[in-house]
């Protein structure tokens, strides 16, 4: 059996997005501009989908002065945003005591927390002040995934329920994608690597994502095998992407499909695999960061998911998109995916054939 595409809206352009955002009259710079800390920690795809509120803050405000919180890892994602003043990291092993001494000698007028863990509500009480968030729409998740019973009120995607956290700063989302800007080093060691590589010199590339942090959320490396030697017959060279904990298997996919392609996994940081994935045809991932990286960089994407579905709000936001997935009674089965399918089967991904891929892929949104 086949499996069910659906299609997201196309891109626009990140110039676009300051247009359509322009039907809010911005607010005059001025002394009593607001001074904003966002706080996101963490993962990559739900640091990117708060782009569209930086954006959209900066557009209403343009006096404002944001502050983004988030792990070290992470402050790459916004560390070149234009909307973003400063990025203050945790470092790692860092102490949030510490963390909390530094915001506290700050003057802030709104703190929005966007992520809501219990790590959150810690620096929430060390930070005093009015902090707003979102709601995370835990209990219809919870009756989704476990009774399989439908009370979300609308499928609204993440980039959106982060809004609510800003509603005293009347801001609404302008429709565009989310964004990611890369630096010029970033850039130039992208283009190094190819020409090291000779990926997309001669022809176009693919960049494939194989991995996640999940094993339920993995494509099957034998489809990912079939796909690669189909997508190098139709003219594609290959660039494999991900963290250093997908080298492996990204090796594996390489050596076994005998194809011409580049291991870029492990290799880079995050702008410099944002500053590739601009440069792909098109990008295939599961349900991870590098398929929210690639719809902010404005390259199409086939987004493979399985056990997580769309009223999570976590599908490819306001992209050039093509989701594949399976309409399948166990599905959802995990918030974030799972080390094994709850049924021994994986009939979510398993059943996503390669063929399907390919097949979505030549009809991919430009």
């Amino acid at each position: 059996m086949r499996g069910k595409y659906r299609r997201c809206s196309p891109p626009a352009t990140r110039w676009r997005a300051l247009r359509v955002a322009s039907y809010i009259l911005a607010v005059p710079a001025s002394a009593d501009s607001p001074r904003i800390l966002v706080l996101r920690f963490s993962s990559i795809g739900d640091v990117v989908l708060t782009t569209p509120l930086l954006r959209a803050l900066k557009a209403r405000h343009p006096g404002a002065e944001i502050s983004y919180v988030t792990k070290r890892a992470m402050a790459p994602l916004v560390s070149d945003h234009p909307a973003v003043n400063r990025v203050i990291a945790l470092e790692p092993g860092g102490s949030l005591p510490g963390l909390a001494a530094s915001l506290r000698r700050l003057d802030f007028t709104h703190r929005l927390d966007l992520h809501g863990s219990l790590r959150a509500r810690l620096l929430r009480f060390l930070v005093p002040g009015t902090w707003t968030g979102f709601n995370h729409r835990r209990h219809e998740r919870s009756e989704l995934i476990r009774h399989k019973r439908d009370i979300y009120p609308e499928a609204r995607p993440v980039a959106e329920r982060y809004f609510e956290a800003a509603a005293e700063l009347d801001v609404k989302p302008d429709g565009a994608a989310a964004e990611l800007f890369v630096g010029p080093a970033a850039l130039t060691r992208a283009a190094e690597w190819q020409h090291a590589t000779g990926i997309g010199l001669q022809r176009r590339f693919a960049a494939l994502a194989p991995g996640a942090a999940h094993n339920t959320k993995r494509w099957p490396a034998e489809h990912w095998i079939e796909l690669a030697i189909t997508l190098s017959t139709d003219g594609f060279d290959l660039a494999m992407v991900g963290g250093p904990e997908d080298l492996e298997l990204c090796r594996q996919i390489v050596e076994a499909s005998g194809v011409k392609a580049g291991v870029a996994a492990g290799a880079f940081g995050l702008q410099d695999t944002a500053a590739l994935l601009r440069q792909a045809a098109f990008a295939v991932s599961g349900d991870t960061g590098v398929m929210h990286m690639a719809s902010a960089s404005g390259t199409p994407v086939v987004a493979l998911m399985g056990p997580t579905v769309r009223q999570f709000g976590f599908f490819p936001y306001q992209a050039a998109a093509t989701v594949l997935e399976r309409d399948l009674d166990c599905r959802p089965c995990s918030a974030h995916g799972s080390a094994e399918c709850p049924l021994g089967h994986h009939h979510c991904l398993r059943q996503l054939m390669p063929a399907d891929v390919a097949a979505a892929i030549r009809h991919r949104p430009q």
